[in-house]
């Protein structure tokens, strides 16, 4: 009489049998902070919009001033598709570093703008410009974390996850 049940053996199985598996390493998951970083990179590169607006209808026309706001946007929109997406920007230049980088800039002259509207005076303007440093700080935090740098990490897809096995 033949039984339905079998015996299982707790060891693997023989190797014979996953000789055959052509399984491709997979890429490591995103990390939780990259979708984040990005949003937060994305809210740069609007404030630095905002600011070149507020430059531009002082006085409309366009002028060498307008440059800088538009080169800090762009950077923080190209930062923050590059942590979104996973990828460098070259083989030196991680994408949380372009995010880094266009995220330091707008903090520091907010932080310059805040100190020199203290120095007038001005009450109001100094709030403003201090939440406005939301953005820089977020994207600055988050973007700066280990699982996000390993993330965007020039040749992180030629690698091999850790603990796969090879077959034999």
């Amino acid at each position: 009489m033949t039984s339905s049940l079998q015996r299982r053996s707790p060891r693997a199985a023989p190797a014979a049998s996953r000789r055959g598996s052509t399984r491709a390493p997979t890429a490591p998951p995103r990390p939780l902070q990259a979708p984040f970083a990005a949003v937060f990179g994305l809210l740069v590169a609007v404030e630095d919009g905002y600011l070149g607006w507020l430059l531009w209808d002082a006085d409309p026309g366009w002028g060498w001033y307008l440059l800088a706001p538009l080169v800090l946007a762009a950077g923080a929109l190209t930062g923050a598709v590059l942590v979104l997406r996973g990828r460098a920007l070259t083989r030196w230049t991680s994408g949380s570093a372009v995010l880094v980088v266009f995220s330091v800039l707008p903090l520091l002259g907010l932080l310059g703008l805040a100190g020199f509207f203290a120095v007038l005076g001005g009450g109001e303007a100094v709030w403003w410009a201090l939440l406005l440093l939301v953005g820089p700080i977020g994207a600055l935090s988050l973007g700066s974390r280990r699982p996000v740098r390993a993330w965007t990490r020039p040749g992180r897809r030629r690698q091999v996850v850790t603990g796969a096995r090879r077959a034999r």
